[in-house]
């Protein structure tokens, strides 16, 4: 697979996800992802951005700057990109790392175009599953997200996809579009999705496609 060469800090399509309500929650799920991050905020766990830098041997000379994704929530992209996106990563360990480090850097640079709104949600539903009581008993995951491993992490999918909670199926499917989204939507995973790209007479005549 070929590796990421764009520079993420610039618009992506992750940003296209921004709809009305992002998570469209009940106006139960939505007291309940507010009062979560009411908690971490009195108890002092809510987090700033990450001061993480990039991927070790990539844009050495461009250190992306993040704006809304704390280390938690890295942390939890993680451990769920290779259970969202399975065979579409390559296998080699530091490939692997490398386009999981600049999949993450574009989720951040497209959510950082979110509306307020959304943003508040993602950040209701990140600190759920970055809280470690509400991680353990409402997610069911039960080792910290750096110790998840790629099983337990599609059996936490797999069980808010499979929710008859509408606030888990919400939650699900906003971590697999935001996911899906930021990877499949560059250009070195096009292939992987079966899209050719974009027709030379459109790369030729509009200018977002000269200046990518």
């Amino acid at each position: 697979m070929t590796q990421s060469s764009s520079r993420p800090d610039t618009p992506t399509d992750v940003a296209k996800l921004d709809r009305r309500s992002f998570l469209k929650t009940s106006l139960g799920g939505t007291l309940f992802l507010g009062a979560v991050s009411t908690t971490m905020t009195l108890t002092g766990c809510a987090s700033p951005p990450s001061e993480r830098l990039p991927a070790v041997g990539t844009r050495m000379d461009a250190r992306y700057q993040f704006r809304f994704l704390t280390d938690t929530d890295i942390e939890i992209f993680e451990a769920l990109l290779p259970a969202i996106l399975g065979p579409s990563l390559p296998e080699q360990p530091q490939s692997r790392r490398l386009i999981i480090a600049h999949t993450i850097e574009r989720m951040d640079a497209g959510i950082t175009q979110f509306g307020p709104a959304n943003q508040s949600e993602l950040r209701r539903l990140l600190d759920l599953l970055g809280f470690s009581f509400t991680r353990i008993t409402i997610a069911r995951v039960w080792s910290s997200w750096p110790d998840v491993t790629t099983g337990e992490a599609e059996a936490f999918l797999q069980r808010w996809q499979n929710s008859s909670i509408g606030l888990f199926n919400n939650g699900y499917m906003a971590l697999v579009k935001i996911s899906n989204v930021a990877f499949y939507g560059h250009p070195g995973q096009w292939h992987l999705s079966g899209y050719p790209g974009p027709p030379q007479w459109a790369v030729e005549a509009l200018p977002q496609f000269k200046n990518a």
